[in-house]
């Protein structure tokens, strides 16, 4: 199987606090690279259609240490597979209301395609293959989230891709 490039970069960190999009823009600048691609998911209100009541907020725990582990094999297959420099991934954790920024997956590519391809896998199996759970906190209820189906065919398109 093919490695990473040796040049590659990884920044990954789990963290309570919010995240900077231009701080995090800049850092994945490089001389060789001529597309950037960040991915910023947020807390959204509609969180599913079941039920009817409005999110409040929604709270992620983590397993320290597998979860990391968890991200950079996902960021290693994307840059194997994908012609990256740089490629950064901050989740946070803990009690996040409505509007709050979540996730951030940004990508540095010589080329706009390895960019966003790249970025998307790693959101895609990032849903998927790493150790965070989600509780939903409703105005009536709390309740544990499942993974979506429509989430699981996303990864596996990527794995299905890989086979041909």
């Amino acid at each position: 199987m093919p490695s990473a490039p040796a040049d590659y970069q990884l920044i990954c960190r789990i963290q309570h606090d919010d995240f900077s999009l231009e701080q995090e823009y800049q850092a994945l600048l490089r001389p060789d690279c001529g597309a950037v691609v960040l991915f910023s998911g947020l807390v959204r209100e509609q969180f599913q259609a079941e039920p009817a009541d409005s999110l409040q907020a929604l709270e992620l725990e983590h397993y320290p240490g597998m979860t990391e582990r968890a991200i950079t094999a996902i960021a290693e297959q994307a840059a194997t597979r994908f012609n990256v420099r740089t490629i950064t991934v901050i989740h946070r954790v803990g009690l996040l209301s409505t509007g709050a920024q979540i996730v951030l997956v940004g990508v540095a590519s010589a080329h706009r395609a390895d960019a966003f391809s790249a970025c998307e896998l790693i959101m895609d199996f990032l849903k998927n293959q790493v150790p965070i759970w989600k509780k939903a906190h409703f105005h009536s209820q709390a309740q544990w989230v499942d993974a979506k189906a429509t989430d699981q065919a996303a990864a596996a398109r990527w794995v299905q891709e890989n086979t041909l």
